[in-house]
């Protein structure tokens, strides 16, 4: 296309380089660009989108347009940023172990511990599972979901640093298409254990609603009822123990929203346990007493991180076809908090 060849010319005059592309889903309502941006990127500020819409750095179907202009189904989105920002080619290899469950010549299942950012970002430019991947694939030509920066190779989805469990890793571009599609459309199979506060009441249910970034804190996102406030979300539970102050539940999800598990427990009064971004890690339910107040703080203590374990994966094979499934085991730290919590319970038969 003319157009573009004539945009790649001009942004390469000023320095820049394609940092992100999407097309706008056809079912995506009219949005304002920059908040429909801020949605997408989450580590990118809004001044920072608003300034490059004022830049010109950022088109729609290869022309510039104003912070307000409204999104339209299938609209082209291209940002450019400077080379020193958006130009991460080069992704280190570094030797970081990996837990592989499974691999073979199209993909990999890898078993990711807490604490292990996925991919590198800001303020995380090393240390991560893809700087591993690296390193153990060597000259391997790791593929980019289109739309991604170079330093999310491989990577079909994400959990977040501090959740624990199954991720699948393509190795091939015909992989990451299949793969990406199957999540597209809802046939990734997908279960998490999560330890919440309280209990939910029904004991198995659906929550849906429209996750967007909260207002009032861009770190975090919310629930919302209106369709223009976020992405649509689907997140069927159930309760799969209860521990009267807190329940361990089973989470399946028919969507993948950022942070959904943690939001979607958090509307219901149910926070994750530990969770520190989303209000779980004091007390929601409980006595007084200073005794159990020592008791909750030494289990946070045993499990400094949100209680959220991505627990199975199950999708078909891009290339043979075959239904795969994979289980991975509750983590130690995980385990220890809830042998406490039984212990604690079962000393308290008035609780029963």
């Amino acid at each position: 296309m003319i157009e573009e060849k004539e945009v790649k010319e001009r942004m390469e005059a000023k320095g820049y380089v394609e940092y992100f592309t999407v097309v706008v889903d056809p079912k995506q309502t009219p949005t304002r660009l920059d908040k429909f941006l801020i949605d997408k990127l989450e580590k990118v500020s809004r001044n920072r989108i608003q300034n490059a819409i004022t830049d010109g750095s950022i088109l729609v179907n290869f022309k510039e347009v104003k912070s307000n202009y409204k999104t339209r189904p299938n609209d082209l989105i291209k940002i450019y940023l400077p080379k020193s920002d958006g130009e991460r080619e080069v992704i280190n290899p570094e030797n970081i172990p990996l837990d592989i469950r499974y691999e073979d010549d199209h993909l990999m299942v890898v078993h990711k511990p807490a604490g292990l950012v996925v991919h590198p970002g800001v303020g995380n430019w090393s240390g991560t599972l893809v700087n591993g991947l690296r390193y153990y694939l060597g000259q391997v030509d790791i593929p980019t979901m289109e739309g991604n920066p170079p330093d999310r190779a491989g990577l079909v989805h994400r959990i977040d640093k501090d959740t624990s469990g199954l991720l699948v890793i393509a190795k091939k571009p015909e992989a990451m298409t299949h793969l990406s599609k199957q999540f597209f459309d809802h046939k990734i199979e997908r279960k998490y254990i999560a330890l919440v506060w309280g209990q939910p009441d029904p004991e198995e249910g659906t929550i849906t609603g429209f996750i967007g970034r909260d207002i009032y804190d861009r770190k975090r996102m919310k629930l919302y009822e209106e369709e223009d406030q976020g992405k649509h979300s689907v997140t069927h539970y159930k309760i799969i123990e209860k521990m009267y102050y807190v329940s361990l539940v089973e989470c399946v999800l028919e969507t993948g929203r950022t942070h959904q598990i943690r939001v979607h427990m958090l509307s219901q009064g149910h926070p994750l346990f530990n969770d520190k971004k989303y209000e779980g890690n004091r007390i929601r339910k409980g006595t007084v007493f200073s005794k159990y107040k020592q008791f909750v703080d030494n289990a946070f203590k045993m499990l400094p991180r949100h209680a959220l374990h991505a627990a199975s994966l199950g999708f078909i094979h891009p290339e043979t076809g075959e239904r795969m499934f994979f289980d991975s085991e509750v983590p130690e730290d995980m385990t220890k908090v809830l042998d406490k919590w039984r212990a604690y319970v079962h000393s308290r038969k008035e609780l029963l």
